[in-house]
């Protein structure tokens, strides 16, 4: 396994990160295709004999279940100064006021709720799952710094913001000599490819740790234009972000076409790719089952080259900033 500092800070960290929306008991939550404890289980277990020590994981995912079937797994499979724990906040728990953003209110009651369900004192990261054009960043800053400070966090970080609004929370925190933002998680991969613009430069001038969520665009980057599977069939929210771009098939043809000639699964083909990124510190694989995890282990030593990189990025065209 290969591993690397998080951005500025001493914390090492593998390159792969095993993200928890994979993870849930069927019938909590929104996501039907999550896997249950057992296939959950073994899914992590296998991650930490091949040396990954990297999972994250969301308040949200599974209402809560992808938490605690992680934090039992670690429990029973690993030493907790072994592992690099993260979570997010931000989405909504509960109904009515208070039930979800980066509220004072919300984030202190959520990183409590978080630690209980993973049934450890800390996260490694905490890091907001979207921006909150309703709470002052000022707020949100302040409360995020009283986290690390009791303990309950080692670092913070963000998902998925604008690089105006990271370097308005930096420039905050700087000014009130509170917790800066570390980190940064993106959705990054051959199909979208918008943080290149803005964002991944930003973090590079900031020294910032550039963590990729869905690396394989939902499983579209591992099969065929129009293939049917049944996390497909059940998640209207993929559809909207790669569904219906005349270019996406295009670039997921020549992903085949590169894996084909070299004998490989398109899997390990994009991921590859990735990786190459001197930007990326580490890709989230939503692994779906062992061989999945199998392919991501083996896509850190395939390198592509020159021609092959030009050929999977010359169909791209610029698309709307997913939020």
């Amino acid at each position: 396994m290969q591993y690397v500092r998080l951005g500025r800070t001493g914390l090492e960290v593998s390159r792969l990160c095993v993200g928890g929306m994979s993870f849930g008991e069927p019938g909590r939550g929104e996501q039907p295709w999550t896997r249950p404890e057992p296939e959950s289980r073994a899914i992590i277990g296998h991650a930490l004999e091949a040396g990954i020590n990297y999972f994250d994981t969301a308040n949200v995912y599974s209402a809560g279940s992808s938490a605690e079937i992680l934090g039992r797994a670690l429990r029973d499979m690993a030493r907790r100064d072994e592992v690099v724990v993260a979570t997010k906040v931000w989405g909504r728990m509960h109904t009515g006021p208070n039930g979800q953003g980066l509220s004072r209110k919300a984030i202190l009651e959520a990183i409590d709720a978080s630690l209980e369900r993973l049934g450890m004192d800390y996260v490694d990261l905490y890091q907001i799952h979207r921006w909150d054009p309703n709470t002052p960043i000022e707020e949100t800053m302040a409360a995020l710094d009283d986290v690390v400070r009791a303990g309950k966090a080692r670092c913070i970080g963000t998902s998925s913001i604008r690089a105006w609004q990271y370097a308005k929370a930096l420039r905050v925190a700087e000014a009130h000599g509170w917790t800066p933002f570390v980190s940064f998680m993106d959705q990054y991969n051959l199909l979208y490819r918008e943080g290149e613009r803005e964002t991944l430069p930003f973090c590079a001038d900031e020294g910032l740790a550039v963590l990729c969520w869905s690396p394989l665009a939902r499983g579209y980057l591992t099969r065929e234009p129009g293939t049917s599977t049944p996390r497909t069939e059940t998640d209207p929210f993929g559809r909207t972000m790669y569904a219906g771009h005349g270019v996406d098939d295009q670039i997921v043809a020549e992903v085949a076409r590169i894996a084909a000639s070299r004998g490989l699964p398109m899997a390990q083909v994009a991921l590859a790719w990735l990786l190459d990124k001197p930007l990326v510190t580490a890709a989230v694989i939503g692994a779906g089952s062992v061989a999945h995890l199998d392919d991501a282990i083996a896509a850190l030593d395939l390198h592509l080259t020159a021609d092959e990189t030009a050929a999977l990025e010359a169909p791209y065209r610029p698309r709307a900033q997913f939020n």
